[in-house]
């Protein structure tokens, strides 16, 4: 038995914290990959009950439920761009305001809007350094006909991403300056640019001076940030003690043989691996020398100090050599310890997966 616990409560508290950093800005409600693999609308419904009632998706799937799931008329901006008519087509009915990211997309958008006897609301992406969607900040040609001749398509907004929000300063700041540039730009040219947002979660948490009309949250939601600012990591899996062994002096546990018995150990074993998250960690992909020495960083913390717990009735365990696909093994010589006894694993919500999700 193993389930991913989510406490409602936690959420709420982020959600304040939140609100207080970005002051008088609209805050969007990033909600994409499931409400990030915590149940789209469970997430939607914490939301908005703590004043929250404007939400961003990446599929057609997510708008659809939320349109099915009782928000029928809260704001959904789709943040993933496209030119493909049969997608546009779908979201059409659904009201949603779309991200136009390039000249391909507002002309297929405007011929599709046009035949459909509609106008599209949309916000305008511009790519000021994260070098996935978006306008280049001096492609002003191409930005500016959006707003003047596009008549089936209603600009109401212009955003861009943040991609060092949490690590970077310098680079952040070049980023907001160019999209200020941009925003200038097209009020020179007597252009409304419409709701500007900038800020991602740790944007607004480390640039909450530059939120101008709205920000963009979503892992925040979960409390996955760097340096805390009272954010809660907003759950847990709830497992059990599935079996128990003396293993005797010299015994290994684990693939590589990671650990050896010092001495007789009693070893219980919780159906819960790297599988489902524990023990994983995120942003390992890349190699440049500031990333190299972080990486370094932690493999010595690994080899030489670093040792992941669980809780196995309320007292903490040592895990035993690797972390399993499926299963952890964990140090309960000390303590009193019965198969199906509960244990706590702690998991970040942005890496949990194979479990069922359950809310308190």
């Amino acid at each position: 038995m193993k389930r991913y616990l989510v406490e409602r409560e936690l959420i709420q508290n982020n959600i304040q914290v939140l609100q207080k950093k970005a002051g008088s800005a609209v805050i969007w409600a990033v909600l994409k990959g499931n409400g990030y693999g915590l149940g789209l609308l469970p997430m939607a419904e914490t939301c908005r009950a703590a004043g929250l009632d404007h939400f961003a998706v990446t599929e057609i799937a997510e708008a659809r439920a939320l349109r099915e799931g009782g928000f029928e008329t809260e704001p959904i901006l789709m943040l993933q761009p496209t030119a493909d008519a049969d997608e546009i087509t779908a979201l059409l009915p659904l009201h949603v305001i779309f991200t136009i990211s390039s000249t391909e997309d507002a002309s297929v958008l405007a011929g599709l809007a046009a035949q459909a006897g509609v106008t599209a609301e949309a916000h305008i992406k511009i790519d000021t350094g994260m070098g996935r969607y978006g306008f280049l900040p001096e492609e002003m040609e191409k930005i500016t006909p959006v707003y003047h001749y596009m008549d089936t398509i209603h600009v109401t907004g212009i955003y861009t991403h943040l991609h060092s929000a949490f690590c970077d300063k310098k680079a952040t700041k070049a980023q907001i300056e160019s999209f200020g540039r941009v925003l200038a730009a097209l009020r020179e040219a007597g252009i409304e640019p419409g709701m500007a947002h900038i800020l991602n979660s740790s944007g607004v948490l480390h640039f909450s001076g530059a939120a101008m009309d709205a920000v963009r949250v979503g892992s925040a939601l979960l409390g996955r940030v760097h340096g805390g600012h009272g954010l809660k990591r907003v759950g847990y899996c709830e497992t059990q003690v599935e079996e128990l062994k003396w293993l005797p002096k010299g015994h290994t546990t684990g693939y590589g043989a990671g650990w050896k018995a010092k001495r007789p150990t009693r070893v219980a074993i919780l159906p819960v691996g790297w599988y489902n998250g524990f023990g994983c960690e995120m942003g390992n992909d890349l190699f440049r020398f500031r990333d190299c020495l972080r990486i370094a960083a932690s493999l010595r913390v690994m080899l030489f100090g670093k040792a992941y717990y669980v809780t196995i009735n309320g007292k903490h365990c040592k895990v035993l050599g690797h972390i399993g696909m499926l299963h952890t093994a964990a140090d309960v010589s000390g303590i009193q310890c019965s198969l199906g006894d509960p244990a706590r694993v702690e998991i970040n919500p942005l890496m949990q997966k194979g479990m069922d999700v359950e809310w308190r």
